[in-house]
């Protein structure tokens, strides 16, 4: 019994592993969309369950290697530990998933300087705002907030007057293509305010989801471990004669 306990254990510790990698490439990749798009964010707030996320990413990953030398040493001191990072592993990805949670419902205000920021585009390379913007419409493959007609009511559109978007709304299929309006079966459909929406949305519900995954993982190494302690040899005591205290 106790050896396929072990087993079990050592089957946790890997999935313990794998979740790890799971909940850090998800935070990993939040904190990357927000350091290439961080101009269309309106605060960092959004973040915060990535940075979570990563935190118990590492903390996953240590659990998971405890675990491992758990299943084929018969240590006190390991058990123990190995128990006490599992806890803190439930409190970090519970704040995480909380937070990613909250955040859902705010990614539409979040992202609320997109229009501003469309419409500070003067096409130059050197400029902030249209570097972000060029950048967000290759990165994603979109075209505009919504689509391709809100270029028509933006000041550089106005300004250049041939009837064209950015050549960055091209669809990289179409080599011929120049932005103009006339031929918008070579731009990009999809605007980009609905594909960032859509990226982050689907980070955030992996964050939670993964919490959930994770937490019934951690509920089978607890149980493990409880069975180890449980089985664990207890020492030996005697008592010692009065002749021998002295």
């Amino acid at each position: 019994m106790r050896r396929i306990v072990k087993v079990v254990l050592q089957i946790t510790c890997q999935l313990l592993w794998l979740a790890g990698l799971v909940v850090g490439l998800s935070g990993l990749y939040l904190l990357l969309n927000y350091r290439h798009n961080g101009l269309f964010f309106r605060d960092v707030y959004i973040i915060l369950p990535a940075v979570m996320a990563i935190a118990s990413a590492v903390v996953l990953l240590i659990s998971g290697s405890i675990g491992c030398w758990v299943s084929v040493r018969d240590s006190t001191c390991l058990q123990g530990v190995f128990v006490y990072l599992l806890i803190i592993i439930f409190c970090l990805e519970a704040t995480a998933a909380a937070l990613a949670y909250a955040n859902i419902g705010k990614v539409h205000s979040e992202l609320a300087p997109f229009q501003n920021i469309f419409k500070n585009y003067n096409g130059s390379s050197q400029d902030p705002d249209s570097k972000a913007v060029d950048s967000i419409q290759e990165e994603l493959q979109c075209c505009g907030i919504q689509n391709y007609t809100d270029w028509q009511t933006t000041p550089w559109f106005n300004h250049r007057g041939n009837l064209s978007v950015p050549q960055s709304c091209c669809n990289s299929t179409f080599h011929t293509c120049t932005g103009t309006l006339d031929q918008t079966y070579m731009l990009y459909p999809q605007g980009c305010q609905v594909k960032l929406e859509d990226a982050i949305g689907f980070i955030l519900h992996l964050i939670i989801y993964s919490t959930a995954a994770v937490a019934v993982v951690q509920i089978i190494g607890l149980v493990s471990v409880a069975q180890l302690m449980r089985q664990q040899p207890l020492q030996g005591y005697q008592i010692l004669e009065r002749n021998t205290i002295n």
